[in-house]
């Protein structure tokens, strides 16, 4: 859950030639005046009218729709300047709810968000040797259940799920664990819930919070690779998410690393995922276990749970297997600091979980793996938005394409 005393970045005024004014919309100029109040309310409808270089004619009319729609509330007064003390207005944060659900290969997780990435419910379904059908009807029926339990309007449902998505449209192209090719997922839910649906990639929504909630200095650009039961990446581009022509920007965990044979289930032989994924730590564990009878997982399921626990006690076995799954991934990381020249990239998902040693080996890799320059510049940390981080992305989504409330730098 994102924190109340969360890094704000500083509202971005856009420079005068971009400035909304009287040719444009009225829908274009009430975004610009409900983002600006958005970002750095409380704040008076002179300032508004300052910032955005609207009449305070117009700033006036549209506040008082935003007010009579419960988008916006005064909310007490500030300084005189000589004259009459102006009324604040911002923007609640109760004043609409959000669905955020994370699609995984084994559960469904859906949270109620409001506008500043606060869980106010949360729900799930278990996919457990579930895929295809199966999996759409446990996630419309998570979806139905939220939309019944919210107490605030809701601005809508936003799906973060592994897979190549095209995020226009809504249209999953290829799912791997969950068996979904060519399914019109945005479009389906619409028609069930009757609410608009943002799909995207779940490492791109992770990007997304990260972006939009976390506690990260501001910069032009980030990179949040989420490493769990698959690896993938997502890019964001002075506040707007980087998806690609084809939509497969960030598929990271399908480049093929080293010599490797082992199969994924892309296909393909030798991917990032077969060795640096969750899965992949602890089915090496599971295959090398029985020649360590001196681990503590002798005699123990090898869940992720019970291999923690074992690392954090510095059981040496375990340790090595998942030190060693951070290099390949320290190594591709560097190619993408190379490639992108990006200064800031944030590490998600369950293997942030093994902590500073893991952290560290993958520093260490990718500054061996690129241009010394840039990689000394990179900061490469863990996020801070926890385990909802692909629910609040899915959210910041939403709240771009709905409100037009996009994240600036």
């Amino acid at each position: 859950m994102a924190q109340s005393d969360r890094h704000r970045r500083e509202v971005h005024i856009i420079p005068a030639h971009e400035k909304a004014t009287h040719q444009l919309t009225r829908r274009s100029n009430a975004r610009f005046i409900l983002r600006t109040v958005y970002e750095s309310g409380p704040v008076s409808r002179a300032a508004i009218a300052r910032a955005t270089g609207l009449t305070r004619t117009t700033v006036s009319e549209i506040v008082e729709d935003y007010i009579t729609e419960g988008l916006m509330a005064e909310v007490g007064v500030g300084p005189s300047t000589g004259g009459k003390a102006p009324i604040l207005l911002e923007v609640p944060a109760d004043a609409r709810h959000l669905i955020g659900v994370d699609v995984d290969r084994d559960r469904i997780s859906g949270a109620i968000v409001n506008l500043r990435g606060q869980i106010r419910a949360r729900a799930s379904r278990d996919l457990a040797g579930c895929d295809g059908a199966a999996a759409l009807r446990e996630l419309g029926s998570l979806a139905l259940a939220l939309t019944r339990a919210s107490s605030e309007p809701l601005a809508g449902i936003g799906i973060g799920t592994p897979g190549l998505v095209e995020t226009t449209t809504g249209r999953v192209y290829w799912a791997v664990g969950l068996d979904w090719r060519n399914v019109p997922l945005g479009e389906d839910l619409a028609k069930l819930t009757g609410l608009p649906v943002v799909v995207v990639n779940d490492s791109q929504a992770a990007a997304m919070a990260e972006w939009a909630f976390g506690r990260h200095e501001a910069s032009s650009a980030m990179i949040v690779i989420k490493v769990g039961e698959g690896i993938g990446a997502g890019i964001v581009l002075g506040g707007r998410l980087y998806t690609g022509d084809v939509s497969g920007a960030g598929e990271i965990g399908h480049t093929r690393v080293g010599e490797g044979t082992a199969s994924c289930r892309c296909g393909s032989t030798g991917c990032l995922e077969t060795v640096a994924s969750l899965r992949a730590v602890l089915e090496r564990i599971q295959e090398l276990l029985p020649a360590q009878p001196g681990t503590r997982l002798t005699g123990r399921p090898v869940t992720r749970e019970s291999v923690l626990e074992a690392f954090r006690s510095g059981d040496p076995f375990v340790r090595d297997i998942v030190l060693d799954s951070a290099v390949p991934l320290g190594r591709v990381i560097g190619a993408v600091i190379g490639t992108l020249g990006a200064r800031d990239v944030v590490l998600v998902g369950p293997m942030t979980d093994f902590g500073p040693s893991w952290l560290e080996q993958v520093r260490a890799e990718a500054r061996r793996s690129a241009l010394t320059l840039l990689t000394e510049r990179a900061v490469i940390e863990i996020g801070t938005t926890g385990e909802d981080v692909v629910e609040l992305g899915a959210a910041a989504m939403l709240m771009t394409s709905q409100l037009g409330l996009a994240f600036a730098a």
